[in-house]
């Protein structure tokens, strides 16, 4: 009978140089293709095209990008970048909404001097300067010849879009969503009433599909 001979088990050995170490603080490590993806979402914030960049299938970046953005170490290496790039440039949330709130709550009065004369562009505050998209001046003159005479300066603001500012403070604040919850169908709130107010079991429909179609209310 043959005997069998065990041969001792090999056991592979890792190399400490080439072991992944975490990221500090016990957050996984980016890949180089995530690193990758990182980078070029800061430039347009557009998560398809940035996993297209990155390397990663045409045909599954549109959503591999969005994913990789619900991952709290790609997350947080955005949101580190995003703030590295504020600090850099000055440009803060805060600095942004600033500026919307100058131009939405613009005061053309300030443009002048008590007398009505415009303001020189130096003398205008903070405020209404951020709010001031061009400014066109013009030299003017009277008589003709040799006895032209130069009579002052007029001055053309051209002033930035308000209703714009506004609409982005609107939806910074939440302000659509709240009228839109706030809004109700006269008639069926009239159907309500009625039916609440004489016991009756009639219950109206919010969305009747045949009145829609019809244009009534």
């Amino acid at each position: 009978m043959q005997r069998l001979l065990s041969m001792p088990r090999m056991t592979r050995k890792t190399n400490p140089a080439t072991k992944k170490k975490p990221a500090p603080g016990g957050e996984r490590s980016l890949t180089p293709r995530q690193e990758r993806f990182v980078q070029e979402y800061l430039i347009d914030l557009n998560a398809t095209q940035a996993a297209i960049r990155a390397g990663y299938s045409k045909k599954t970046a549109e959503w591999i990008g969005p994913q990789q953005l619900t991952k709290s170490h790609v997350a947080q290496a955005v949101a580190q970048g995003m703030k590295a790039r504020g600090e850099r440039t000055a440009v803060t949330a805060d600095r942004v909404l600033l500026e919307a709130a100058r131009l939405a709550l613009f005061d053309p009065r300030k443009l002048f001097n008590d007398d009505g004369s415009p303001k020189g562009i130096t003398e205008l505050d903070d405020d209404t300067a951020a709010a001031v998209a061009g400014i066109e001046v013009v030299e003017q003159f009277e008589g003709s010849g040799k006895d032209r005479i130069f009579v002052g300066y007029l001055k053309k603001y051209r002033i930035a879009d308000k209703n714009s500012a506004l609409e982005k403070l609107f939806r910074h604040h939440g302000l659509y969503e709240r009228d839109n919850e706030q809004k109700t169908d006269p008639l069926t709130s009239l159907l309500h009433a009625i039916a609440g107010g004489n016991g009756s079991a009639f219950k109206p429909v919010a969305d009747d599909p045949e009145r829609d179609e019809q244009g009534v209310g």
